[in-house]
């Protein structure tokens, strides 16, 4: 006989319940010998509790009592539910006169669900012409007098169903009420959470059934609760001690009572989807697991009790005075954490049960509260329990990490004596977080990196399309998923919590969400958005005040705007210092030479200590066509600069690159990047445009290029032989010392220099140090260009996200 259990979702209205019968139907016409267990249909148990809360209250439940039955009788008329109506009236009536219930009634109301529930199926099942028999388990589970968690007594309760099912066995199918039983009076009991679990258990057990096949609405056990973690992937089979281990620390499918009777009688477990019939499920046998197990289980409603005291420590017996204390109370508890220099003990209980404890603790710890060996005893209530079924400490590191980085602290910690299954007590707010924080670390089926980007112009815009391109290639060879969910501008904001898509530039501009900073930070909260970067395409000095705030929000940031670095020093240091703070990285990789690794190189070479006596280079794209071309061809500069205008090389105003402002920028994150404290106007910039000439519009600057034609002319032709034209910056100076030497000039170099022979609008850097002496580490390549930017900026993106 194979022993068929059926949860309350799967027995819901409509799909379920037709999908159940279905089920059954099918079994009984293969010739499966089957028992069928039900628990209470849909939110039955949740509505008969509103209920009493409500006849408690004193509170009119009639409609909602009227609602309840139409659920229940839905379009099953033929059935008479009206022995469990006046049950439940009866009983919600003398709790309303009351205004008050015990355990006692509360199981007795509770029962009438699993009874409604065997009733409909064994009476729809006779309809359709098969032989079902209604079992009330009341009549054969026998239990102590414990209401609500009632234990079954194991002799009797045994004898109760052999007789039962050898009266009704063959063709028969029974129909057995989950959860509830009696104790020696004949009073209801009812068999604790997800108590019908047990029940088919139990049945299994007594009967030596072949397999408990228990039907839920997913399609097995989990690595995670797949509602919570959407990654979550389905274990196929399992050992009993390794389930045992997931009931325990509080998996929902299972009771944590239910492995035990099967164990005994070595029968195995398999868990199923109602609604997915092509699905295996799965299976739980004494075979363990050949590659191990690791899953995440949770326990929510649930409160931290904390108990303080400096001087208790060193005293002995205190433990077993506050389990003594709990016991006494029948509160159990589920995880301890002791602290050693300030004696404190954190204990997790269920948060019904949280001010009993408290109350338990206070008359317990009363005389040391007067001595003042106690300080306190505190609850934080809205706290959840993350059990890491399966870690070992010696990897731990790797999601606890990944958890700081989230700016998720847990308030307690706790790992078993067998070394094998951690737990984290965690704010409730932020479960949802941490569990796909958890998730993506220990299983590395594919972590999310959670992405918002501001400015979406020709570099903005150009990375969004590079990230949407190469997303699902770099999920599958690096399990990274990365995911755009807001793109803004000065004006506009596009929220998409699972990621934007190819029409985000028409869906940014129909939007009506104004662009604004704490709505982003909002909604990255309200949807439990992890591993958060911020990517900074603007050219804004207003935006960059957000990067703290961002900082402090849980944000990577990345930028392609150069103004936060060049900011005064104060602000440079705070940013940095608040980056520390919150375990933050800052990466700028294209703040000079675009995609070029450059910053990279300089930040390792500092880091390892090697003396860095010099640097200096082409660091405009722009300056270095406008030279390379003007030093090698026989043309005016004016020429060559309008040329490069109409190949739109040139900022807008082309005296912005002219001015050799940009340059000079790029010269000061070098020095910081040394630690040098140097600001912007200790840089000694040669503008390139004359004095009379820089007033007024861009129009009217560029009708008068041909005035700028005689000076560099002039210039051109007073070099050396075989000396060409380089706009330059150059970091010099003793670089041990608080500040360096910063210039940015143009100047004669031989043509074949490493200076000289650079060719087109490619940057070049040379990179002096004491250990290469003349030598000079040498970077050349494209500075400038929206796709090498987009490009350089996609790769910080990428180095961060292998970090998180």
């Amino acid at each position: 006989m194979k022993v068929v259990k059926f949860g309350g979702k799967s027995l819901a209205n409509g799909e379920g319940i037709n999908t159940v019968l279905e089920i059954i139907e099918e079994k009984i016409k293969n010739e499966e010998r089957i028992a069928v267990v039900v628990s209470a249909r849909g939110k039955t148990t949740d509505q008969l509790e509103n209920l009493l809360e409500k006849a408690s209250e004193n509170e009119d439940f009639a409609s909602a009592f009227e609602k309840f039955k139409a659920y229940q009788i839905s379009e099953y008329d033929f059935v008479d539910f009206s022995e469990e109506f006046k049950n439940i009236e009866k009983l919600l009536e003398g709790v309303r006169l009351l205004g008050d219930y015990s355990a006692k009634i509360k199981d007795q109301l509770l029962s009438q669900g699993e009874l409604m529930s065997a009733k409909l199926i064994t009476e729809i099942l006779k309809q359709r012409g098969y032989k079902a028999n209604f079992t009330d388990t009341r009549k054969l589970i026998k239990t102590d007098d414990i209401f609500g968690n009632a234990q079954p007594l194991d002799a009797l309760s045994k004898e109760n169903v052999l007789e039962h099912f050898q009266e009704f066995n063959g063709k028969t199918v029974n129909i057995v009420t989950g959860f509830i039983g009696s104790n020696a009076k004949n009073e209801t009991t009812t068999l604790g959470r997800n108590g019908s679990n047990y029940t088919a258990s139990l049945i299994a057990n007594y009967l030596d059934a072949e397999e408990l096949q228990n039907y839920t609405h997913v399609d097995g056990i989990y690595t995670a609760n797949p509602d919570l973690v959407p990654s979550a992937q389905r274990i196929d089979q399992l050992s009993y001690n390794e389930a045992n281990e997931l009931a325990n620390f509080g998996a929902t499918i299972l009771h944590a009572k239910t492995i035990i009777p099967l164990i005994e009688k070595n029968i195995p477990l398999r868990i199923l989807n109602t609604f997915n019939n092509d699905n295996q499920g799965t299976l739980i046998t004494a075979k363990p697991n050949k590659e191990g197990m690791k899953s995440l289980s949770v326990l929510e409603h649930t409160a931290l009790l904390n108990l303080e005291g400096r001087g208790l420590l060193g005293k002995s017996g205190v433990d077993a005075r506050v389990f003594r204390a709990l016991g006494d109370a029948q509160i159990s508890v589920s995880i301890i954490s002791q602290g050693s220099s300030e004696r404190g003990i954190g204990l997790v209980v269920d948060a019904e049960n949280a001010v009993r404890a408290v109350k338990a603790l206070e008359r317990e710890f009363e005389s040391d509260f007067y001595s003042k060996d106690v300080n306190k005893i505190s609850v934080v209530d809205d706290v959840s329990v993350i059990s890491i079924v399966g870690q070992d400490l010696s990897t731990f590191h790797k999601p606890y990490d990944a958890l700081i980085r989230n700016q998720i602290v847990p308030l307690l910690f706790n790992n078993t004596v067998t070394g094998k299954n951690v737990s984290l007590v965690v704010k409730k707010s932020q479960l949802n977080k941490a569990l796909n924080v958890i998730h993506g670390e220990i299983f590395e089926i594919c972590k999310k990196i959670n992405i918002a980007i501001f400015g979406h112009g020709t570099v903005g815009g150009t990375l969004i399309n590079q990230i949407l391109d190469s997303a699902a290639t770099i999920e599958e060879r690096k399990k990274v998923k990365l995911n755009i969910f807001a793109v803004s501008n000065s004006r506009k904001l596009l929220l998409h919590a699972t990621g934007i898509g190819s029409e985000w530039k028409t869906q940014l501009e129909e939007a009506q969400q104004e662009a604004s900073i704490d709505e982003v930070i909002k909604y990255a909260k309200l949807f439990h958005l992890e591993n958060l970067i911020a990517v900074d395409n603007t050219a804004s000095e207003a935006f960059v005040q957000n990067y703290n705030k961002l900082v402090d929000h849980g944000f990577d940031l990345v930028s392609s705007n150069k103004i936060a670095n060049t900011l005064g020093f104060d602000f440079y240091k705070e940013l940095r210092e608040n980056l520390e703070k919150n375990q933050k990285q800052y990466l700028y990789e294209t703040n000079v030479g675009a995609g070029l690794p450059l910053i990279d190189t300089i930040r390792i070479l500092h880091l390892s200590g090697e003396n860095i006596t010099r640097i200096r280079g082409v660091f405009s794209g722009t300056l270095s066509y406008l030279f390379n071309t003007f030093s090698a061809e026989d043309r005016t500069f004016s020429s060559v600069l309008k040329e490069a205008i109409d190949k739109g090389f040139t900022e807008p105003d082309p005296r912005e690159d002219l001015n050799g402002n940009d340059v000079g920028r790029k010269l000061l994150i070098l020095a910081r990047e040394l630690d040098l404290q140097n600001e912007f106007n200790d840089v000694k910039i040669k503008n390139l445009v004359p004095e009379d000439l820089r007033g007024g519009d861009a129009k009217t600057f560029v009708s008068r290029l041909e005035e700028l034609d005689a000076t560099y002319q002039k210039v051109k032709e007073e070099q050396k032989p075989n000396h060409v034209l380089r706009y330059i910056g150059d970091l010099s100076g003793d670089l041990q010392q608080d500040k360096g030497e910063l210039e940015v000039a143009l100047v004669s170099v031989p043509d074949d220099s490493s200076l000289g022979q650079v060719k087109g609008a490619d940057s070049i850097f040379e990179i002096y140090t004491e250990s290469y002496g003349d030598r000079p580490i040498v970077i050349q390549g494209a500075g400038a260009g929206a796709a090498v930017t987009a490009r350089g900026v996609f790769g910080d993106i990428l180095k961060l996200s292998e970090k998180k």
